[in-house]
């Protein structure tokens, strides 16, 4: 038995069996962080002593029986984006290097208190910004089944960190696809909640009404107990939805039997990768023969939809990033002859290239006599592309497309053309303009080896038709099963 490629519900129930206990399963991944990770480049800091002293509560939680949850002593990795306290977080940007926040995100606090054991924070796009990761201010991921090759982005240290093995599941954020696309490239499950299921208090802000925290994980299964242990009303945020949060493990067995799944002209396209294009067309069949009903449907909007992204995600970035100055934490230039010198030298030094570019896209989209033309402009069709949905599930329950238009490009390959590279994100952009929940679920492979994702999107607030479409594709299937070897 290898520990280190068991699934949650694998390892907990070997846990409660004590059959294992929290200690060696977190020492088997931090010996697996040791042997990988410097080829991967998953992690941007390990915390080995806090695991341990997690692992060791979670031990004596799991022998008194008392408050063990799903997650209690399963170790966790979690983007460098959310607030931890007592350890750097990063965003993997210079301009918070060395910042250790006081406090922790909720979703971090959710996961300490449901008993997990977190490894450490793992590589991303700066800010969030970027679909490689390749955009870090330290370094690039790569990814577990070809080396030569981007995890995606920008939870690509997530991705990678699950795909290699070194840690059961990870937590990242999705801004315009920043968890599925990389689940996508690095062959794992990867779901983006409906805006306002899961807090963002205490998660950096890259784009306020886009950004969503979720998990990536081994399976399915594992997909809903992450979800069930961080969704809920929180306080602190007050985009927060007061909604129920509902046992997502209750209905994953029963089946797709007479389910509708819609499937949108707009998102099978010319130039769309061959080998892509087929395993999604495969997985079709799959659900199909496992009841489901193929609807076509029509997103007319689509098209619009990666120019309203790159306002409205622009405009919101430059409006949250003005914090970054300087001042109140993270790095401060030196030498400024004043403060508004400082303040420059500060950000110039700080941000990084695709950063800089998207704050001015904001900035200039925001800007007296323009924000009519654009910013405004481009939330109009933001209602419409909401509106394409809204009318679409009058005849389906959920709706199912590729990923992404390609598998994992090599890295450098697409870092000097960034409209290209925007393009990565072309079929994941609409789920967050729109709020509504989406997944990627591994579907095949291309003949090189390269993970290829299928996405299901669903109704807001309807996770629980996603991951029960996602787990009778699984059943009917191997890929999750299937691990990088490295």
């Amino acid at each position: 038995m290898n520990i280190t490629e068991l699934a949650i519900h694998e390892t907990a129930e070997l846990l409660a069996k004590k059959e294992l206990t929290s200690v060696q399963v977190t020492e088997a991944y931090l010996k697996r962080i040791g042997a990988v990770d410097g080829r991967v480049n998953a992690f941007i800091t390990v915390t080995p002593d806090e695991a341990i002293a997690a692992a060791k509560e979670a031990d004596e939680r799991i022998r008194r029986g008392a408050d063990v949850t799903p997650i209690t002593g399963v170790p966790l990795s979690v983007k460098d984006i959310f607030c931890t306290r007592g350890v750097q977080t990063t965003c993997a940007s210079r301009i918070l290097k060395g910042f250790v926040p006081p406090f922790d995100a909720t979703v971090i606090r959710r996961l300490k208190h449901a008993g997990a054991v977190i490894l450490g924070k793992t590589n991303m796009d700066e800010f969030a910004m970027g679909s490689s990761t390749e955009n870090s201010a330290f370094f690039t991921t790569k990814n577990p089944w070809a080396l030569d090759r981007v995890p995606g982005g920008s939870s690509g240290g997530s991705a990678a960190s699950v795909a290699a093995s070194e840690c059961a599941a990870s937590l990242g954020t999705d801004t315009g696809g920043s968890i599925r696309q990389p689940a996508s490239c690095c062959g794992v499950m990867g779901l983006k909640p409906t805006y306002g299921r899961v807090s963002r208090y205490g998660m950096i802000a890259f784009a306020s009404s886009l950004d969503q925290a979720g998990p990536m994980t081994k399976d399915v299964r594992d997909a809903a107990i992450m979800l069930g242990a961080i969704a809920g009303r929180d306080p602190l945020d007050s985009t927060s939805a007061d909604a129920p949060v509902p046992d997502y493990t209750a209905g994953l067995d029963g089946g797709i039997k007479g389910m509708r799944i819609g499937i949108p002209k707009e998102y099978f396209i010319e130039g769309m990768d061959s080998e892509v294009s087929a395993a999604v067309t495969a997985a079709l069949e799959v659900l199909k023969d496992a009841g489901a009903t193929l609807v076509p449907i029509s997103l007319p909007h689509t098209a619009y939809a990666v120019s309203v992204y790159y306002l409205v995600a622009t405009a919101e970035a430059s409006s949250n990033l003005a914090r970054y100055d300087g001042v109140k934490y993270g790095m401060r230039a030196a030498d400024g002859a004043n403060l508004i010198d400082m303040y420059k030298k500060t950000r110039d030094a700080g941000f990084g290239a695709e950063v800089k570019r998207r704050i001015m896209l904001g900035t200039y989209s925001l800007s007296a006599g323009y924000y009519d033309a654009y910013y405004k402009k481009a939330s109009q069709v933001r209602s419409l592309i909401t509106r394409d949905f809204d009318e679409a599930w009058k005849s389906c329950d959920v709706i199912a497309t590729p990923t992404a238009p390609t598998p994992a490009f090599k890295i450098g390959e697409k870092v000097s053309d960034p409209l290209t590279m925007y393009l990565s994100d072309i079929f994941t952009i609409s789920c967050n303009l729109a709020g509504i929940p989406g997944i990627s679920a591994p579907c095949g492979f291309t003949s090189g080896g390269l993970p290829v994702g299928l996405q299901i999107l669903g109704k807001p607030f309807d996770e629980a038709a996603l991951l029960r479409a996602a787990s009778a594709y699984e059943r009917e299937t191997g890929w999750h099963k299937k691990r990088a070897s490295l």
